[in-house]
């Protein structure tokens, strides 16, 4: 009790700190002087009149309570009878599942067709199935797999918990298993569906029932916002009614409101959604505790409403309704049913009231100009903390004075700093472990393949050592010799890779180099099943690359197409020259693509998703191009094929 209205004051802001502190020294005095001037030469009046204004505010009140209980009738008895339709079509829908499992199980048994493949077409066949506007059939088995989904199929949701830590789909299950065949059970469960863009969990309705011939747990569900609940449209019709009450006026200002059992305003001209659980009257005296408390009865107290010069006396007639623990009330100011001895009251107050009411307006006016001073600076740290919260964490705190705010405002900065430094720390330190575990890839790699084609090429020079320039040999042995050093620059490549190797740059024509490896690539065993077109265009300069190094970013690409493509499949490499002075490479296929979310993975190192692939391929043709100050980035979709574009600059930068 003596600990709440300082939780209140805690929580206000600091200029209504200020003013509750500081205004009230000012204004309480007054408004009790006036008020005690008036009580004595009205309350005579007030008690003539006293029967008449409870009759009419009684009368009011029950006209309320009336058109509340009308509207809970309405929509309490349809939601009912919604409830037992929707409850029969799931019920038909789980029948009509268990029946076409039934179905399938014939000739699973018969052995015209195995367990995996009838499990295919249930599932098919559940997932055309529609309830409401997102609902649909699904199915879990007892471990909590879900077997059948429309999109988190082969999940295990067994451990899925509410809001109050309830494990509802374990409750599901055993009761499921404790069930007769053929037993439909219902139950009631939150469940969030982001695909939706559910920001919050919703009740769903679900209708289920066991199969143990699969052991599965066949379900039709939906929320209960699509099927018998329909908040919208009785929130709708509630605020209609709301709107009804809050144009009823009694006297001049008297109105009807409404109030939820922990004080907060569910119907009110002007102030719906505050709490005055807390608040006092102009009395020190917590009606609205009293009103809660008693819940039917009258209630009588000195309210000032704001703009008003003073507190006025208010007379309120309060019911209690029960279905939605609400507290009805009908209030109205005495003043206005006692005008003619209001008269008297103003008449003795007004130039009583008039001096320390303007000096409590000044007082006001120069506690917000304090509070803007003091608060104003508080209120830019806030943003930057929330801007910083979002991570931009360049953002500083202005430091203009040296008094605390300013002492705080540079130790967040700093803080900010370390942050930042911790994040570029934290980001290092994860690529020099890719580093480290490329370097023990690399070795292995070198030491596998450095001696193999260490031999090929000795074979090779003594060959070519052997046969004359004219013989049709010679430039085959030619061929092995130079792929046999460019695999063992390949090598030394992927050994340097950690060190980020500088191309040797020389003049190429590009057209004329992709002419060479296109030719050369033909003979490879993974391209004897697809066509390569060729189509560069004749305005290409010559410009400066290292011919070997993009000769590996070509055959790469061309291999990835290649096993992406299928039997009689056709590759397009092609070349223009952009308006940029880029040089424009595209190689093209008709494969299956690449999703999006691999496409954000496809040039880290040992990312691939190729069964033998070590995933270095696309790291080190991507590191090739940074290299050359290039670009390169894909453009594919799953179903229409996937382009890989390479950009290299006629004109580099030097560093």
């Amino acid at each position: 009790m003596i600990r709440h209205p300082f939780v209140f004051f805690n929580n206000l802001k600091i200029r209504w700190k200020l003013l509750v502190i500081i205004l009230p020294l000012v204004v309480i005095p007054i408004f009790l002087l006036g008020g005690t001037i008036g009580y004595i030469a009205t309350n005579q009046a007030y008690k003539g009149l006293a029967s008449t204004s409870k009759a009419d505010l009684d009368h009011m009140a029950s006209f309320t309570l009336d058109l509340l209980e009308g509207h809970y009738r309405q929509f309490e008895v349809s939601r009912k009878d919604k409830k037992r339709i929707v409850q029969q079509e799931m019920k038909t829908l789980v029948r009509f599942a268990r029946n076409q499992i039934n179905e399938q199980q014939e000739p699973i048994v018969s052995g015209t067709i195995d367990l995996a493949t009838g499990q295919k077409i249930i599932r098919n066949s559940f997932k055309k199935v529609s309830i409401g506007s997102s609902g649909y059939l699904f199915a879990l088995t007892t471990k909590g797999v879900l077997t059948v989904h429309p999109s988190r199929e082969g999940e295990n949701i067994i451990e899925v918990q509410d809001e109050e830590g309830r494990f509802f789909i374990r409750e599901l299950i055993e009761k499921a298993l404790a069930s007769n065949p053929e037993e439909i059970l219902y139950t009631i469960y939150p469940w969030q569906n982001e695909e939706l863009g559910d920001r919050r969990s919703r009740n769903k309705i679900v209708a289920y029932s066991y199969c143990r011939k699969w052991d599965w747990i066949v379900a039709a569900g939906g929320y209960l916002d699509e099927t018998y609940d329909n908040p919208a449209f009785e929130k709708k019709a509630l605020t209609a009614l709301a709107q009804q009450i809050k144009n009823k006026r009694v006297g001049k200002t008297g109105y009807i409101y409404a109030m939820s059992s922990n004080g907060v305003l569910t119907i009110h001209p002007d102030a719906e959604g505050q709490n005055l659980l807390s608040v006092n009257d102009n009395e020190s005296r917590v009606f609205t505790a009293e009103m809660i408390a008693k819940k039917n009865g009258w209630i009588r107290y000195p309210w000032r409403n704001p703009g008003e010069k003073k507190a006025r006396m208010k007379i309120v007639r309060y019911r209690y309704f029960e279905p939605w623990d609400w507290i009805i009330a009908v209030g109205s100011y005495e003043d206005e049913f006692y005008e003619a001895a209001n008269n008297l009251k103003w008449q003795i107050a007004k130039y009583v009231l008039l001096l320390p009411l303007v000096v409590g307006l000044i007082a006001t006016v120069l506690l917000f100009w304090a509070s803007k001073i003091l608060t104003d600076p508080i209120h830019k740290m806030i943003l930057v903390i929330r801007k910083v919260k979002q991570g931009r964490l360049d953002e500083k705190m202005p430091v203009k004075n040296h008094d605390e705010l300013g002492e705080m405002a540079m130790s967040f900065n700093r803080m900010t700093q370390m942050i930042k430094k911790n994040q570029a720390l934290e980001a290092t330190l994860a690529q020099q472990g890719k580093m480290a575990s490329l370097g023990v890839l690399s070795s292995g790699v070198a030491h596998e393949i450095n001696n193999p084609l260490g031999v090929i090429l000795g074979y090779a020079a003594h060959l070519e050592s052997k046969i004359e320039k004219d013989d049709p040999n010679y430039t085959f042995i030619s061929e092995i010799k130079r792929e046999s050093k460019r695999c063992k620059k390949i090598v030394q490549n992927l050994l340097s890779y950690s060190r980020t190797p500088r191309p040797v740059l020389e003049p190429t024509d590009v057209n004329r180099l992709l002419h060479q490896i296109i030719d050369f690539a033909g003979n490879h065993s993974d391209l004897y099943h697809v066509h390569i077109v060729e189509s560069f265009a004749a305005d290409i300069p010559t410009f400066s690359t290292d011919m070997d190094q993009l000769r590996q970013v070509s055959i790469n690409l061309l291999l990835n197409a290649a096993s992406a493509s299928t039997e009689g499949g056709e590759i397009r490499v092609s070349t223009r020259l952009d308006a940029d002075q880029y040089v424009r490479i595209e190689f093209s296929d008709e494969g299956e693509g690449i999703s999006d979310e691999n496409q954000e993975k496809i040039f880290e190192p040992f990312f691939t998703t190729k069964t033998r692939g070590t995933g270095l391929g696309l790291a080190i043709t991507k590191q090739i191009i940074d290299m050359h100050q290039g670009e390169i980035f894909i453009d594919s979709a799953i179903g229409r094929g996937t382009t890989v574009v390479v950009r290299l600059p006629l004109v580099r930068e030097e560093y």
